[in-house]
């Protein structure tokens, strides 16, 4: 019998949700073959056999939560078929009275198998509340309900001195944080007025997405600074290079690239916006690895476009082109998706004119762009001309970024983008 674990997914990551069986008991599997898809709070996987068999059973259902080493599926070696057959000669030679025990004896073990998987599915984490692995270990040990123990921690995650300072409290508090969840089990009613009403569940990544931007509101100082920039010289000079651009590289030339060098340069000059907080210190990092925002159907994903600082303007726009395909066809992996020092957003793609983009933790800085609008514009004290104008925001957390350099940042990015010729300098 070969058991199919949860593999190490990453080492941020312990748990994941089974998103879709891709076979079926009874169904037979080749070595490498993918048998069940896992999503995770940043990707989805899919778990293949390490050996060619017959899947036997399943061990959790769709939806369910399993933890890393946790063993979902059982399959037996081979094909299957010679197995049976073997098993029905032999049944057919014996006497008639011996197959009764053996057939008790299956379906007990059978039985017992089912009461097992059961158990699992009541005992599953993803039907209570969010706890580190240390922490749901010990409060199995001392038996006491994860639902009725309070924490302080910004996204609600339960840690090991939860449990042990609920152990430590009187009996009545916990008699009435127990019975506290039940109150809101009326809460689901219908409308009042009558109206239909759809009830959706969250997706493990949409939870994640949720909890980590109400996690960076509460923990960062966050403040937006905004400016706007003529895109005229940028639009004239893709205009020019367009089709030499498409012909030497096999991709367009977009404004993505060019913000990417830019930000590139202007963190050069202030570090600090290339930099997290770690406890008491400020990591300011040398490297550049810029995530770029992209809309996926499960939600906002960032992959990032590695050393950004060494890649010309069309290595960035491939890197792009090929991230953004992955998320919309769910196949990024966790090392697109980890170790970015700076975001860009683009909320003009869906027809924002301004907005104040939220931080990617634990990045202290993200810019956003925006919609590319004629706007009359002065160019002295006697001439007016409608310029193609695009609003920039820079979100950044005042715990590190003062106010001067956030501005000046901005300003930096506006003067490179207005005169391009910079970027040949700077980036």
């Amino acid at each position: 019998m070969i058991e199919i674990k949860v593999p190490e997914l990453a080492e941020s990551i312990t748990e994941g949700t089974v998103a879709s069986w891709l076979k079926q008991p009874g169904d037979h599997v080749e070595k490498g073959e993918a048998i069940v898809e896992l999503e995770t709070d940043k990707v989805n996987i899919e778990v293949p056999a390490d050996e060619s068999g017959t899947l036997d059973e399943q061990l959790a259902a769709e939806g369910d939560t399993v933890q890393v080493g946790q063993v979902i599926a059982r399959l037996s070696s081979g094909s299957g078929g010679g197995t049976a057959v073997a098993t029905k000669t032999k049944t057919e030679t014996a006497t008639e009275a011996a197959p009764a025990p053996a057939e008790t004896k299956v379906e007990e073990v059978g039985e017992a198998k089912k009461v097992e998987r059961r158990e699992e599915h009541v005992a599953s984490p993803g039907k209570g509340p969010i706890a580190t692995p240390a922490a749901r270990k010990l409060a199995r040990e001392k038996g006491i309900d994860l639902s009725a123990i309070q924490t302080n921690d910004p996204i609600g995650r339960i840690n090991v001195h939860d449990v042990t300072n609920h152990e430590s409290k009187p009996a009545p508090a916990q008699a009435q944080q127990q019975q506290a969840p039940k109150a809101p089990a009326t809460a689901p009613q219908p409308a009042a007025s009558g109206k239909e009403e759809e009830r959706i569940k969250m997706t493990r990544r949409r939870q994640t997405i949720a909890n980590r931007l109400v996690e960076v509101q509460q923990t960062a100082a966050m403040l937006t600074t905004f400016n706007e920039i003529d895109m005229s010289a940028v639009m004239a000079l893709r205009k020019r290079r367009q089709e030499k651009f498409i012909k030497d590289n096999d991709v367009k030339l977009g404004f993505m690239s060019f913000f990417t060098k830019a930000a590139v340069a202007a963190l050069k000059r202030m570090p600090y916006l290339n930099a997290e907080i770690q406890g008491n210190e400020i990591v300011l990092k040398k490297y550049y690895d810029i995530g770029i925002a992209v809309s996926a159907p499960d939600g906002l994903v960032v992959p990032v476009v590695r050393e950004a600082d060494r890649k010309n303007f069309g290595e960035i726009e491939k890197d792009i082109l090929h991230l953004a395909d992955k998320a919309r066809n769910n196949k990024l992996g966790l090392s697109d998706l980890t170790g970015g020092t700076f975001t860009i957003t683009n909320g003009g793609v869906f027809g924002s004119l301004l907005s104040t983009p939220i931080l990617n933790g634990p990045q202290v800085a993200i810019l956003g762009m925006h919609s590319i609008q004629l706007r009359p514009i002065a160019i002295d004290a006697e001439t007016m001309e409608n310029r193609p104008m695009m609003y920039v925001a820079l979100s950044y957390d005042h715990r590190i970024v003062d106010g001067r350099e956030a501005v000046t940042f901005l300003k930096h990015i506006k003067d490179m983008i207005e005169d391009p010729e910079q970027l040949l300098f700077e980036a």
